[in-house]
């Protein structure tokens, strides 16, 4: 029987789903990296979530291990040229927690132009404030998605009800229009966009990818929502765009260093900056992460496992 090494939390109805595909396990939610290193061999598979970078220095010269199974989305902590090169599969589970990031989007998005957070903190203080908290639809405006996966596609779906013209681009695929969103180029989105979402991966290419220059570059003045990786943004030039309005509004569910208690006096000045502002709304990377996403990760992941072909 094969056997994998699951060395995050997971939910546990993981375990059951392993064991109806005939996989055995070794369930180590509270092992350190060091311990890994020193069992792994033996084990066909390796589960993971985010806390654990699976490289060279984790696996070594002749890994046993054929899969890794990350329970998520992103696969930044992963050292994807060394897999390929050891013939170990990658197994990701962003279709677990898609429609939960598409739901968060669209609620971040209306308490923002809504002013939601603002106003229920003024009314709880007794401020009565009706025409200081007047919002603005989504109807009519031209909501502009960079990258067209899992994510994407599943913000577009929703929010396309609310009647707003939606441009989606994506580097790495053609003819991905549907019913949804238009296949656009970045020129047509600096030109058109009311409001940004990014749904694209952390990557060499993607890192600090936002930044003063390219926030500039849209002809309007925009509304911004970052659900994907906090090191895509420069939090600092994001700072001192909404200082200049270039950016008027930002829903944040990540951040540059998400380890608040370890920010540089740097991160620390922008981050104190950005939580005073009413214009902005900061969440815990919690866009994907609600009681059915847990399950439907596991079901993603197992559906991939049971498919494998490791002989």
């Amino acid at each position: 029987m094969r056997k994998c090494l699951i060395v995050d939390s997971m939910h546990e109805s993981l375990f059951a789903m392993l064991t109806e595909i005939g996989w055995a396990f070794e369930y180590l939610p509270e092992i350190q990296r060091d311990e890994i290193k020193k069992i792994h061999r033996g084990y066909d598979g390796l589960i993971i979530r985010s806390k654990t970078q699976v490289d060279y220095d984790l696996l070594g010269d002749h890994p046993t291990i054929r899969f890794i199974g990350r329970a998520g989305a992103g696969i930044d902590n992963l050292d994807v040229a060394y897999l390929n090169s050891k013939g170990i599969h990658i197994l990701h589970a962003s279709e677990g927690n898609r429609d939960a990031v598409g739901e968060y989007t669209v609620g971040a998005l209306l308490g923002l132009l809504r002013n939601i957070p603002k106003a229920n903190n003024e009314v709880r203080e007794m401020i009565w404030h009706r025409e200081e908290n007047r919002g603005e639809e989504i109807m009519g405006k031209t909501v502009s998605i960079v990258g067209y996966g899992n994510m994407g596609q599943s913000f577009a779906r929703r929010i396309s009800g609310f009647g707003c013209n939606i441009l989606a681009y994506d580097k790495y695929k053609t003819n991905y229009s549907d019913a949804y969103a238009t296949e656009s180029t970045m020129e047509t989105l600096w030109e058109q966009t009311d409001i940004l979402s990014l749904h694209i991966p952390l990557t060499v290419e993607t890192r600090q990818m936002v930044n003063e220059f390219y926030l500039k570059r849209f002809k309007k003045n925009i509304v911004f929502i970052n659900t994907a990786r906090g090191e895509i943004v420069s939090l600092n030039d994001l700072n001192e765009q909404l200082k200049a309005k270039k950016v008027r509004g930002a829903v944040l569910d990540v951040l540059e260093n998400e380890k608040l208690s370890l920010l540089t006096p740097a991160q620390l000045e922008v981050f104190n900056s950005l939580r005073e502002r009413s214009d902005v709304i900061l969440t815990p990377h919690i866009a994907g992460w609600t009681f059915e996403s847990h399950v439907k990760i596991n079901v993603a992941l197992i559906s991939k496992i049971k498919v494998l072909h490791l002989d």
